[in-house]
Parts: structure tokens; sequence; C-alpha cells
């Protein structure tokens, strides 16, 4: 293990995540850094929405693929804490993933196939939390959100996470079956961007106690598959519940 004052010096270098502390004007980005970011991004993006699109054996492979590693990743994690974290790390996995793969196969009983608009639903607001965060975390800093598990992340990257989510969620409810309403987009884009968010501090808990920045180095900029969903993590299995309570599935 890491002491905390030794992992706080490896946070204070780009750790993937929302909002991140305050800068000099300078050095609120690095261009290096945030080029790497955005091409590893578009890449893992577009298999991503291909496979969406796809759906059937594409994307049940694809997320397969992503739950393997993500498995791999928290018992790289939890290797020094007690055996039953294994076992939650595969139930941490293992309900996302079959969260995300109940959505793609959805009907609702009047307009039909809404698997596809749904996952697209989720996916364009926990990324546009996370853009959202990131970006403005990095351009306003200010007070931090939780110091004692990650000093980089900060209320203006909670903000700027949220605001984002609401912008996007608002207009994706106007192709997706669910949410149906102006008000149901708004209220079901805070709770997911919310719940991601929470997900992410939860992930970087687990890097602290483990000492380390990063759970993998997978994705040139981004760290892990771990790093890279762990707001998909939480925020799904919540929106598989709201769409089963519905009352639209068929």
């Amino acid at each position: 293990m890491i002491s905390p004052a030794a992992n706080d010096a490896m946070e204070m270098q780009a750790e993937p995540g929302f909002g991140d502390e305050e800068a000099a004007p300078a050095a609120r980005f690095d261009m290096e850094e945030l080029q790497r970011r955005v091409l590893a991004g578009l890449a893992l993006a577009t298999v991503y929405l291909l496979s969406v699109i796809a759906g059937g054996w594409w994307f049940s492979v694809l997320v397969l693929i992503a739950a393997v590693i993500m498995v791999r990743e928290w018992d790289d994690l939890t290797a020094a804490l007690p055996r039953g974290w294994k076992y939650m790390g595969m139930a941490y996995v293992a309900l996302p993933c079959a969260s995300l793969l109940w959505l793609r196969s959805v009907h609702f009983v009047q307009s039909g196939n809404a698997g596809l608009s749904l996952v697209i639903y989720i996916t364009f607001v926990v990324w546009a939390t996370d853009i959202g965060a990131y970006f403005a975390g990095r351009y306003f800093g200010g007070p931090k959100l939780a110091p004692s598990i990650s000093p980089k992340k900060t209320w203006a990257g909670l903000g700027g996470g949220l605001a984002a989510a609401i912008g996007i969620g608002v207009v994706c409810y106007t192709f997706s079956p669910y949410p149906a309403t102006f008000g149901g987009g708004l209220v079901i884009s805070v709770l997911l961007s919310l719940v991601a968010q929470l997900g992410d501090l939860f992930e970087s808990w687990l890097k602290r106690r483990a000492g380390v920045k990063d759970s993998g180095q997978l994705i040139p900029g981004h760290g892990g598959a771990l790093d890279r969903l762990d707001g998909m993590l939480a925020a799904a299995p919540l929106f598989a519940l709201l769409v089963a309570l519905s009352g639209k599935v068929a």
C-alpha cells in the first residue's frame, strides 16, 4: 500500500474523472494529454456506438469483453482487501452489464423496440456528465468536493457534469420513448448524472485504498476500463430499474 501523502502526489497528475483542482490558466489543459484522451475516446465511442446500433451478438460480445477486463482490474485493485471484495467485484460489474443488455432488448407496449434509443439515452447522459465535469473542473477549479477521497475533484466539476447531462438529456428525450416528457428528461438526467458521479467517487476511493492513480493502462489518456466506465456502472442499474417500473415494457 502507498501512503496517503504519496497517493496525493500521484493524483496531482491527470486523473480521469469529474472536476479537477484549480490551476493556473496555462496549466488547466495539457494539450498533449487532451489530444490523447480525445483520440482514444473517439475510437472507443465509435466501436461502442456501432455495436449498440448492431445489437444482438455484437453488443453482447463487446459488453462481455469489457466485463472480463473490469473484473481483472477490480481483482488488482482489491488484492490487499479481504476476499469478499473479489466476489463483490463480480456483482459490481455483472449487474450493470446485465442492465445494459436488458435495456438494449426492451420492447415497449406502444412503440415497439425501444432498446436502441434507451441505451443511446443513458450513454449520452453519462458521457455528457464525464465531459462537462472534466472541462468545468479543469477550467473553474475551486473548492474540493471530497478531498479525502480524491483531492482533484471539485464542486465546479460536479455542477458542470450536471449541467451537461441536463442539456443532453432534455434533447435526447425527444427521440427516446422513455423518458417521454421534458420534465421527465430533466429529472432522470439529474438522477443519472448524480449517480454516475457517485460511481466515479467510489472508484477514486477504491484506487486511493490500493495506492494507484488508474485502474489500468488499457486506454491512452484515460487509464483502465474501470476508469472509463465507472459512471456507467453506477447509472445503468438505476436506469434499468426506472424503465422496468415505468409500466411501458411489453
